[in-house]
């Protein structure tokens, strides 16, 4: 099943809107967020135009370097049940449920480190259990301590994406050395979050854990997914300034791709080329709404199309995740389906990703953390 559109009946299509804000490089309003992302496929100059002008924005705000963060899945043991991704807890079809060893987890970020990868993301199903804080606290302490070199005294920047925890839980891995934290809010209307989530599963609990990573000091990073069946562009405008409103230091979006495991592969996805279009203009329309942020090119693009990636950065991105994920489980950590790079050994996905980021007219910036402008702009305010 394939739902063609997303609904666009109240986007308000006004040119004007938007060019104003182009032109005079003003913060999009909501209806300019609107305009942008109801520009037709077709309207190749206009589209140009967005593009245009957020790469402007990037160059200005966060430069033109694209930033590596080495992205180990080294856990697809979940206890939660999200309506739309492959490894949810009740889904008994994923190969084989898998926490990486200790060890494994180090030596694929100090290969990182090696590489001159400045950054790393330790990503995994969510866990609550002491056992589960504990070894994330061990595995951050020990890659930091054995990443330190000349290039990076402070060792490899670590991000984390292991979901929803406690405040406490939070300063717990902040202070093993953890700096930034990837969780994705997925929808900031809630009734459609309460649609691809289970009842226990809440958007204040979301929020608030948000909030929480603040508050433990945290560079905090989220995103959306695009194309979620029942939602609609003002919705997606309203991502946008919800991640302005929260103040968000990075953002991780991209196109909702279904998984055939799920209770939502039933309803079906987008047609490929609008969802491209859709998340393309996204990123660009992110990046005029927060220039300073990070925003990543999310593999989830290349998905769509094989240059995905390539054109995220075209359109704004500073950041993307190259899998270094051990071969032998990246099959058992499928989110979503026709996930890329599923056999491609991390040497090979290093040398592809950088022809990729060349055909860009970009560098990447190694032995560098990459960090936010946006979240040193916050805690160093000028006077």
């Amino acid at each position: 099943m394939m739902h063609t559109s997303i609904d666009v009946s109240a986007a308000d299509f006004a040119q004007e809107e938007y060019i104003h804000t182009l032109r005079h490089g003003a913060i999009p309003s909501e209806k300019a967020l609107r305009a942008i992302l109801s520009i037709p496929y077709r309207e190749k100059a206009l589209v140009d135009q967005v593009r245009y002008r957020a790469m402007e924005v990037m160059e200005r705000e966060v430069g033109n370097l694209v930033y590596y963060r080495g992205i180990v899945e080294f856990s697809n043991i979940c206890t939660q049940n999200c309506r739309y991704c492959g490894i949810r807890r009740s889904n008994t079809h994923v190969s084989s449920r898998y926490l990486l060893d200790e060890e494994e987890i180090v030596e694929s970020a100090l290969w990182c480190a090696e590489r001159g990868y400045g950054s790393v993301v330790l990503q995994s199903g969510e866990r609550r259990d002491e056992a589960f804080i504990e070894l994330v606290e061990r595995i951050v302490k020990t890659i930091k301590e054995r990443s330190r070199s000349t290039e990076l005294p402070d060792g490899v920047g670590i991000t984390l994406s292991v979901g929803e925890q406690t405040l406490e839980t939070y300063r717990r891995f902040y202070n093993a050395g953890a700096h930034r934290y990837l969780l994705r809010i997925e929808t900031s209307n809630p009734e459609l979050f309460s649609a691809i989530h289970p009842p226990e599963q809440r958007f204040e609990t979301r929020l608030q854990a948000l909030h929480d990573l603040r508050k433990a000091g945290f560079q905090v990073g989220t995103g959306v997914m695009i194309g979620i069946p029942g939602q609609s562009i003002d919705m997606l405008a309203r991502d946008i300034l919800f991640f302005r409103e929260i103040d968000v230091d990075m953002i991780g979006m991209g196109p909702y791709i279904t998984h055939p495991d799920t209770p939502m592969a039933v309803q079906g996805m987008m047609e490929k080329e609008a969802l491209l279009h859709l998340s393309l203009l996204m990123i660009a329309a992110t990046r005029l709404a927060l220039p300073d942020a990070n925003i990543a090119a999310t593999t989830a693009l290349q998905a769509l199309v094989p240059d995905g990636r390539e054109r995220g950065l075209r359109f704004g991105a500073n950041v993307t995740m190259p899998n270094i994920t051990p071969l032998r489980v990246r099959e058992a950590y499928r989110l979503y389906e026709n996930k890329p790079c599923m056999n491609e050994r991390k040497e090979a996905c290093e040398a592809c990703l950088a022809g990729r980021i060349a055909s860009t007219g970009r560098s990447v910036g190694l032995n560098a953390w990459g960090d936010s402008p946006r979240f040193f702009k916050r805690k160093f305010p000028r006077e």
